[in-house]
């Protein structure tokens, strides 16, 4: 979609609302609403059409707003919606967008009680002065709270761990039906951003309508926005919107390069398609008016001389020079890991057995495990005393003797190791002497976030057996910032200690984010990819880490835990 097509269909929009609220006349309403609508589904440049004169050839668009879109291409703003804007408080006509508060409405509790945003809305619903409002009455206050929580939710990003679940499994119910010959995700949640905004699916097949009334009557469904012959929307009964579009098969491939986005990136694909004399749309790639590709996305980046380029790397950031120049990265993949090496037990704060952790390791494939529960000091996590520690490497040699003599064969090998938290001042919370006994070790900061977290992991990392950072920046995505670090000193210790950074794979975590495992790459570090697993069940969230890995462009050589265990050194080995 062209920026400043949406700009301009957003604006028209804005203006529809406003005038709403006004009680304005309803046909010039309509006539922006509809004008909005089509602009926004317009798979040509609007800038491009009004340079050529073709702006009163869309559908919907007249004399008066001709004008409004040619004064907003040539001065980047319409005088009419500065004008009407500034009539009424932007923060309120934002409210327009709750299902169940029409204009109407929102004339009356302006007026009637001042509200003017979101926060004052809340109150009112609160306190109780909305619902004695005349005319409002109790299921109508209670229809204003439920578009409120799904006007909340809409604004929020939703993490990826919540999301790739849930549209896998709507996948997985979607392709039960015949009719439906191919299906994918799209958008930001197919590029395996930590946080997608929109869910979307796209689907070829053979009939729209029975696709789509399948689509809204899955189980899971709890809301029906929208249901037409090839689009509808829905909202899960965990809250998220998911939006479904069937294409025609042999348009499939370009659609799904298209709405899979980023949208700088087909900003530049659709400019290199213009230099070779093509047209390169969400239907495919034209040339004159014969359609040569789109059927599927490989060849729809062959028509441009370009290899497929993975969805995870689509960001405008050197992927397409790298694609032209037959240089793209072997990105890692998920079958590429061989073992998880941060697994939590209910030793300290997991909720399962050694045993069982393994057994469903196995499941996955996986050669080796680590058991990393967490040191003494980290009481409020049930961490292990120096004796208690002791007693489960015992444990784990015990496991690994019965494993072995077992269906496991050829196995899975556990590995005892410590996710040590690093002191204060900067100490390891064993002794060498139990470190020593080990086969992995782990630091990581738990506590003291603000007492010179840089200096604590640097020296962590300069101790030989230090062989991994767990989590090294501390974020957690949707409640906390991270540690207030030198970043770069980091990255540049662990690239002359030889110690690997974590891709903490857990969905609130994703730390290393790409960005910075980017950075680090560059410097020449090793990652682990780990799960921080506390139960089985969080297993499957490695192909979160891994996405982030993919967006950095990382190859398998770059993570450790690609690489098969040494056949007889009782360590786990990274050379320091």
């Amino acid at each position: 979609m062209e920026i400043k097509n949406v700009q301009i269909a957003n604006i028209f929009n804005r203006m529809a609302d406003i005038l709403e609220f006004k009680g304005e006349n309803s046909f010039k309403i309509n006539a922006y609403r509809k004008a909005a609508r089509v602009i926004q589904d317009l798979t040509e440049d609007i800038e491009t059409l009004a340079k050529e004169g073709r702006l009163r050839d869309i559908p919907g668009v007249g004399e008066g707003i001709a004008k409004k879109i040619d004064e907003y291409i040539k001065t980047g703003r319409i005088t009419r919606y500065e004008e009407i804007k500034t009539e009424f408080p932007e923060s309120l006509i934002d409210l327009s967008d709750i299902v169940g508060l029409g204009p109407k409405t929102l004339r009356l509790i302006y007026r009637e009680l001042g509200i003017k945003n979101l926060l004052e809305l809340q109150r009112a619903i609160e306190n109780g002065s909305l619902a004695n409002l005349p005319q409002m009455g109790e299921k109508k206050v209670e229809n204003i709270k439920q578009g409120l929580k799904l006007f909340q939710a809409s604004r929020e990003r939703i993490l990826l761990g919540f999301a790739l679940p849930e549209v896998l499994g709507l996948i997985s119910e979607l392709q039960k039906l015949p009719e439906i010959t191919n299906i994918s995700p799209a958008g930001s949640l197919r590029r395996l951003k930590e946080t997608v905004g929109d869910i979307d699916i796209l689907v070829a097949g053979k009939d729209g309508r029975k696709i789509i009334e399948h689509f809204v009557h899955l189980p899971s469904v709890r809301e029906i926005l929208a249901a037409g012959e090839t689009k509808a929307s829905i909202i899960t009964a965990d809250g998220m919107q998911v939006d479904l579009r069937v294409v025609e098969e042999n348009s499939f491939g370009a659609a799904l390069q298209y709405f899979t986005g980023s949208k700088a990136h087909n900003i530049k694909l659709r400019e290199m398609a213009k230099k070779k004399g093509l047209k390169l749309n969400e239907y495919g790639v034209f040339m004159g008016e014969e359609k040569i590709a789109g059927k599927n996305e490989e060849e729809v980046y062959e028509a441009l001389n370009l290899p497929w380029i993975p969805p995870e790397i689509r960001e405008d950031s050197g992927e397409i020079e790298a694609a032209s120049n037959h240089n793209l990265p072997q990105l890692v993949q998920p079958d590429d890991i061989l073992g998880d090496l941060h697994l939590h037990t209910n030793w300290s704060d997991g909720s399962c057995s050694i045993e069982e952790m393994a057994h469903h390791a196995k499941t996955l494939g996986y050669r080796y495990i680590a058991i990393c529960d967490h040191s003494q000091s980290v009481k409020y996590a049930g961490g292990l005393t120096e004796d208690k520690l002791l007693r489960q490497i015992e444990e784990i040699a015990r496991l690994n003797e019965k494993l072995s003599g077992t269906g496991f064969k050829p196995g899975i090998r556990i590995l005892a190791g410590s996710e040590v938290d690093i002191k204060n001042d900067g100490s390891l919370d064993y002794p060498d002497w139990l470190l020593e006994k080990l086969d992995i070790v782990i630091g990581a900061i738990h506590t003291g976030f603000k007492h010179n977290v840089t200096e604590r992991i640097c020296r962590a990392m300069e101790h030989p057996l230090v062989k991994i950072i767990a989590h090294p920046t501390g974020r957690l995505i949707s409640s906390r910032e991270g540690y207030v670090i030198d970043l770069e000193k980091i990255l540049e210790k662990a690239s002359q200690t030889k110690t690997a950074l974590e891709i903490n794979s857990y969905y609130e975590r994703l730390d290393l984010n790409d960005l910075n495992c980017k950075l680090a790459s560059e410097l020449g570090v090793k990652f682990v990819i780990n799960t921080d697993a506390h139960h089985p069940q969080h297993l499957w969230m490695m192909k979160l880490g891994v996405g982030v890995a993919r967006r950095a462009w990382l190859n398998k050589d770059s993570i450790i835990n690609t690489q098969p265990l040494p056949e007889r050194l009782p360590k786990f080995t990274i050379n320091k």
